[in-house]
């Protein structure tokens, strides 16, 4: 979810922006990416799509 002010295209500018003169395409890539994850996180979490982390402990088996 771009920031409520902006649209993805400001946002994209910003990482670009943001960037050392000396960034590679993986660079870039990757900033997309995280952005990417955390902006689907925050609607997951704003959506009620979240699991309790006892919860995720108890599937996968781990102890706390």
């Amino acid at each position: 979810m771009p920031d409520a002010d902006h649209g993805v295209k400001t946002d994209a500018l910003r990482i670009v922006d943001s960037l050392p003169d000396n960034a590679t395409w993986d660079d870039l890539m990757y900033r997309i990416y995280v952005r990417k994850c955390v902006d689907s996180g925050i609607a997951d979490a704003e959506a009620g799509r979240v699991v309790d982390v006892s919860e995720v402990r108890r599937r996968f088996g781990l102890t706390p």
